[in-house]
């Protein structure tokens, strides 16, 4: 094992659930499927599982059970074992022929008997114990049909999805976001009038709703679980109102107490609102390769930080629309490719010109190694070099399963440089940057009456204008820059423009993305889309 990391820590979680899924059929949610693909790949699993077919399930409502010659089943799950997660268990378990269940849940007992109300002095007097998990086991044998069948629930902290030595994801938690100015009115509205709120910085752990402050504490259960692993007492600070609330959880976690009476290390823990920095997620000055690649590629189904990879290229097949789903995806994690995982890393540091450099070297490398008839050429690195480099494996099935995580690398490399968005990056740059110079000489209203004839209906707009989702980009960039600002008649009239504008865009499309319509609430029919 490697020294204490956030990979260290994903791989022990993993370790320990392979060594039950012998022979077994095993779900997994999608949160913990993610954690996997990052941390040992679906592929160390399916070795693991050791069983000629594949056994690996997606664990959902509608998922297959087990056949007669399929006694065993593994469950891995990112959740509290508690309301719908307990009735697909049982769902699952009652139409299969188990006989031997383990249940794996990424949220620890202490968690699941605040879950269940048990009041913290009374959980405080079961330490070592473990009742919500030992009735949960009399449920699966029930379900199996048979009280002597093996059933045992245990918890594994699969947290992380480690990107990289230092940069690790929490899929789970992917849609927990700090609460906006316009929340507080809906808290307000389950409390009397005397105790009502008059800010976000007056909401506390006692304002927020119970199924909220769950989500939170299953949140710092495994960050505990993390510094237990790193052998760290930590000190807790927090930037905004919601993650000051995430911060005074972790302090008083009655686990975390414990913890840090013998922990031997320090280590300061920052959380801050995502809120308070949105440019940061919607502008366009970073000049990193990665940050282009997630942001143009489609995402990978069921994931929420990677992207597909067409891997048409390196097959028989033309390299059209339709034949893109003829062959499974890649993706950018590598987590059992060496040479893969160092690029990867590199790319993530490294500045465009030199990560697009570095992927030609170590194409080349490969290459080379492989004896493979490579024609070199210096200078600036263009798709169409790479794509030549990497189409020298495509005839050498050897060579292409070696450097497949490689491969898929380059790959997504060319299709992001090749991409109509990218060729848009620098316009979203250059107006970036007039807005900021904008805003410092003008008031919002001019700022955004500047803006009011870029606003164009799919009929009127060229690859060079900016479609409904680029334009809200441009808006939340635009206000999150500005900050506070004084409101006004003007600023109302030219913001009522604005909106009338954006629906009519909106009112013609022809088809919304799924953005547009998670955003109006619309997911008609293109018919439909006028009535929003």
């Amino acid at each position: 094992m490697s020294a204490p990391g956030v990979q260290s820590f994903t791989q022990q979680g993993w370790e320990q659930v392979l060594a039950k899924v012998k022979r077994a059929l095993v779900y997994v949610d999608a949160a913990c499927a993610e954690s996997l693909h990052w941390g040992c790949g679906s592929a160390r699993l399916l070795e693991a599982v050791g069983a000629p077919a594949c056994h690996l399930r997606e664990f959902e409502p509608n998922a297959a059970g087990g056949e007669a010659d399929q006694p065993k089943a593994v469950f891995v799950l990112s959740c509290l074992l508690k309301g719908r997660a307990v009735e697909t268990l049982r769902d699952i378990i009652r139409r299969s022929h188990f006989q031997y269940c383990v249940v794996v849940t990424a949220v620890s007992h202490a968690v699941h008997l605040t879950a269940n109300h048990v009041p913290p002095a009374a959980a405080a007097e079961l330490e070592g114990q473990q009742p919500v998990f030992e009735q949960l086991e009399e449920k699966l044998c029930e379900w199996m049909g048979n009280m002597n069948y093996t059933a045992k629930v245990l918890h594994i902290p699969l947290l992380l999805a480690p990107a990289a030595p230092h940069l690790a994801l929490t899929p789970a938690f992917a849609s927990l976001f700090p609460l906006l100015p316009q929340d507080v009115h809906l808290l307000n509205s389950a409390r009397p009038d005397k105790r009502r709120l008059g800010s976000l910085g007056e909401v506390d752990a006692t304002a927020l709703p119970p199924e909220l402050l769950l989500q939170i504490r299953c949140l710092v259960s495994g960050l505990s679980a993390l510094c237990e692993h790193l052998a760290v007492r930590e000190e807790c600070f927090a930037v905004g109102s919601f993650s000051r609330i995430i911060a005074a959880d972790l302090a008083n976690y009655a686990p975390a107490k414990n913890r840090r009476k013998t922990s031997t290390g320090r280590a300061s823990v920052v959380f801050v609102d995502r809120t308070l920095d949105l440019t940061g997620a919607v502008g366009h000055h970073g000049d990193n390769l990665v940050e282009k690649i997630i942001s143009v590629l489609p995402q990978l189904p069921g994931h929420t930080n990677d992207v597909m990879v067409n891997m048409v290229e390196l097959t028989a097949l033309q390299n059209e629309e339709e034949n893109q789903n003829m062959v499974a995806p890649g993706c950018l994690a590598q987590s059992n490719d060496a040479a893969a995982k160092a690029l990867w890393e590199a790319l993530l540091n490294a500045k465009h010109k030199e990560a697009v450099m570095e992927v030609r070297r170590h194409l080349v490398e490969a290459a080379s190694r492989e004896n493979l008839p490579i024609k070199m050429s210096m200078g600036r690195v263009t798709p169409a070099q790479l794509t030549s480099y990497i189409q020298l494996f495509k005839n050498n099935l050897k060579a292409l399963v070696s450097h497949c995580g490689l491969l898929q690398l380059g790959l997504a490399t060319v299709q992001t440089l090749k991409h109509p968005q990218t060729a848009k990056w620098d316009n979203f740059l250059a107006f970036e940057r007039l807005l900021l110079q904008s805003i410092g000489e003008s008031t919002m209203p001019v700022v955004l009456n500047q803006l009011l004839p870029l606003i164009k209906p799919s009929n009127q707009r060229t690859n060079d204008d900016y479609s409904p989702e680029e334009l809200l980009v441009l808006f939340i960039y635009i206000y999150s820059v500005t900050g506070e600002f004084t409101e006004d008649k003007d600023l109302a009239e030219t913001e009522e423009k604005v909106k009338k504008a954006l629906a009519q865009v909106l009112c013609k499309e022809s088809e919304l993305s799924p953005l547009l319509q998670k955003i109006t609430g619309n997911y008609g029919t293109p018919q439909g889309v006028g009535r929003i």
